[in-house]
């Protein structure tokens, strides 16, 4: 509930009057097919950019908005997108710090996959990374060394730099996920 609050793209709540198109969502969690109104749900639309070069990377002072990672063909992202609609929440449970809506993107465009055993979220690596840069200036006397200890952290953490991320087929990854969670009922299961 918490993470649907901090983060939510569609409304949490019931609307009295339901959207045409996609109907009232506000209960369903998970990955959703939505049209494009109810998705922003007022806000605005970014474009995130994939297969950037070093110098693009760098000049883009906020974070979490590009990668060095490029774009699988449309085919293979609507196929994994598709595919993981069809499942569900064969993508996991959503997790504002290790599986959020822009991992799901990210996924689905790249195929690449963090392991969050090793990692964190790219949204949250962003984050992190823009927490360092804001408690390093007041102790640094050149701004220039806050501003690379950011830039640092957003490369260390970047989809098509870092070694946790791995190509990963969706059906894989959904076989892998039934997998975890059919262990984890057995687990609870057996604690009773």
């Amino acid at each position: 509930m918490s993470s649907r609050i901090i983060v939510g793209s569609t409304s949490s709540f019931p609307s009295k009057n339901p959207c045409p198109i996609c109907g009232d969502q506000s209960k369903l969690d998970g990955v959703i097919s939505s049209c494009i109104d109810c998705f922003l749900s007022g806000g605005e639309l970014y474009l995130y950019k994939y297969g950037v070069t070093l110098a693009f990377f760098l000049a883009k002072l906020r974070g979490g908005t590009c990668t060095f990672a490029p774009s699988d063909p449309p085919e293979e992202v609507i196929h994994r997108a598709s595919y993981l609609l069809q499942i569900g929440s064969g993508f996991g449970a959503y997790d504002v710090f290790k599986n959020n809506c822009k991992d799901f993107a990210i996924y689905c465009k790249t195929g690449l996959l963090l392991d969050t055993t090793q990692g964190r979220s790219l949204q949250v690596a962003s984050y992190v990374a823009a927490a360092c840069l804001i408690l390093s200036s007041p102790l640094s006397c050149v701004p220039a060394a806050g501003y690379g200890l950011y830039c640092v952290g957003r490369l260390a953490f970047d989809t098509g730099i870092s070694p946790y991320f791995k190509k990963v087929p969706v059906e894989t990854l959904v076989s892998l996920y039934a997998q975890h969670e059919s262990q984890a009922v057995t687990e609870i299961a057996g604690t009773d």
